[in-house]
């Protein structure tokens, strides 16, 4: 269990890396791709699976219009991939950062610490997911009204930003 959350978590860290380090959208969103399958994979592990696939489906979901509008805004001929000098600079750069902060927050950190949900049996009635969804409409249920407002007010304010010269998004950019 240890191994298995251990590559979950540096895939997780290596598809962050890939999306800082790319400034084309085509290779960004593949390590956007990456990273939810990575970070629903750990859910998974810690006992949420309910969680994890609803994640897992708005996220996909959300990424694929991002995705759209970013490679309609940006059609690159020869987008730059991972394996550009400069790139790869930036990934390294990245790397180096990530393990730097690990050894100054990691100094006191055990293993024991990744205790899924469902090694607790005995001492739970119900599953964590399943009445963290329920906590979540009955006590949350107001943070899940701002946040659909403030994504609504977002997606007007992008499709705004991205109307150009009152021809759409059609234009050639």
């Amino acid at each position: 269990m240890t191994y298995f959350m251990f590559s979950l978590l540096m895939g997780l860290i290596f598809g962050l890396v890939a999306v800082a380090s790319n400034p084309s959208p085509y290779f960004a969103a593949f390590g956007l791709v990456i990273v939810a399958g990575m970070g629903c994979g750990v859910l998974v592990s810690y006992g949420s699976p309910f969680l994890s696939l609803v994640l897992f489906l708005i996220y996909l979901g959300g990424m694929l219009v991002v995705f759209a509008y970013s490679s309609a805004l940006a059609a690159e001929p020869y987008p730059e991939s991972w394996v550009n000098w400069t790139i790869s600079m930036y990934s390294i750069l990245y790397l180096m950062g990530v393990l730097l902060m690990m050894k100054c927050v990691l100094s006191e950190w055990y293993e024991t610490s990744w205790v899924p949900v469902d090694d607790l049996l005995d001492l739970t009635l119900f599953r964590g997911d399943m009445s963290g969804v329920a906590m979540m409409y009955m006590s949350g249920g107001w943070i899940l009204v701002i946040s659909a407002w403030v994504l609504l007010l977002t997606l007007f304010v992008v499709l705004e930003l991205t109307r150009g010269l009152s021809r759409g998004a059609l234009r050639v950019v």
